[in-house]
């Protein structure tokens, strides 16, 4: 990528730190939040797959293999966007921008990560599982970071199949194999990530205008990303309702689902309708109810067949 001297300037130079300093640099190159929640998508479904809890050292080598290759993606992302995280206050602090990790130390991790997770995920489940991983970090990486990030509003609706891939990971450890449930919680989370992230593209919204990067909060009124997160927002819901017949999902699911999907849908609503009379809009609030909603379905597609009834 071709990078401008102004841009190149604002890089700081490489800094000498010490070890443990330098060694939670690298941890942050992961996106330590970003991967909690894509890993907390993993166990549930390997739960669901198996229809009980799976062999324990499997949980642990699909979430290990799991974080290194969601690290990988992360470094990566890093390493090609440097040049507008310098100008951005929401990702100024990143290692590469502060100095404590240099852009060739970083792009050396983010390949170390990915060949290793592969190999491991090889090795400790099987190569279905390895494939999907490797084809996550490419997504990541080159449809996402590289290809349209830069180049499209429509960036984060597509690029965000990255984020859906750990779902099929966990079913694929327990598995070997695909089938219709993992495909539904798939499309979970590829609808969810829109009205997930669009509102925190409103509250950095100058971010983005600064660096030309036209996420929908920034080229878009703030009535439009509403209207927008509240459609996708629904699609998600009732998305998440079509697992019940599929993967005969009990009372449990189905109350969790139905009842946390009602209130993020309020909290969509609520988002447009300040929006429309021009009151402040929190998107916060929706981006981090968005959290809430996903962990709440998570953690009830775990729960649901471990009980009796």
């Amino acid at each position: 990528m071709g990078t401008t001297l102004q841009t190149e300037a604002a890089l700081a130079e490489p800094r000498h730190i010490g070890l443990g300093r330098t060694i939670l640099a690298y941890v942050e190159l992961t996106k330590p939040r970003v991967m909690e929640l894509l890993l907390v998508t993993t166990i549930p479904v390997m739960i669901l797959a198996q229809g009980g809890f799976p062999n324990i050292w499997l949980i642990l080598a699909t979430v290990f293999g799991g974080a290194m290759s969601a690290g990988s993606a992360a470094a990566y992302n890093m390493y090609i966007d440097r040049d507008i995280d310098a100008r951005m206050h929401r990702t100024e602090n990143r290692p590469i921008v502060t100095g404590e990790v240099s852009p060739r130390g970083a792009l050396v991790f983010a390949t170390i990560l990915g060949v290793v997770s592969t190999v491991w995920f090889a090795v400790t489940t099987n190569l279905l599982t390895a494939g999907l991983s490797v084809a996550a970090i490419l997504f990541y990486v080159f449809v996402y970071t590289i290809w349209l990030k830069r180049r499209t509003s429509q960036n984060i609706i597509w690029g965000g199949i990255a984020g859906c891939f750990p779902v099929l990971i966990g079913w694929a450890a327990v598995t070997n194999s695909l089938s219709w449930a993992p495909v539904i919680l798939f499309a979970v989370v590829f609808l969810w990530t829109p009205p997930h992230y669009w509102p925190l593209s409103m509250k950095y919204q100058d971010d983005y205008r600064r660096v030309g990067v036209p996420m929908l909060g920034a080229v878009r009124g703030q009535a439009v990303v509403g209207l927008q997160v509240i459609l996708y927002a629904w699609a998600t819901v009732v998305c998440s309702l079509l697992l019940v017949p599929v993967a005969h999902m009990g009372i449990v699911y189905t109350v969790a689902a139905a009842s946390s999907g009602a209130w993020f849908i309020y909290e969509t609503h609520r988002l447009y309708h300040l929006a429309i009379k021009g009151q402040d809009v929190s998107p916060m609030r929706v981006f981090q109810g968005s959290i809430t909603y996903l962990t709440i379905l998570f953690l009830a597609v775990a729960v649901d067949p471990l009980l009796p009834f």
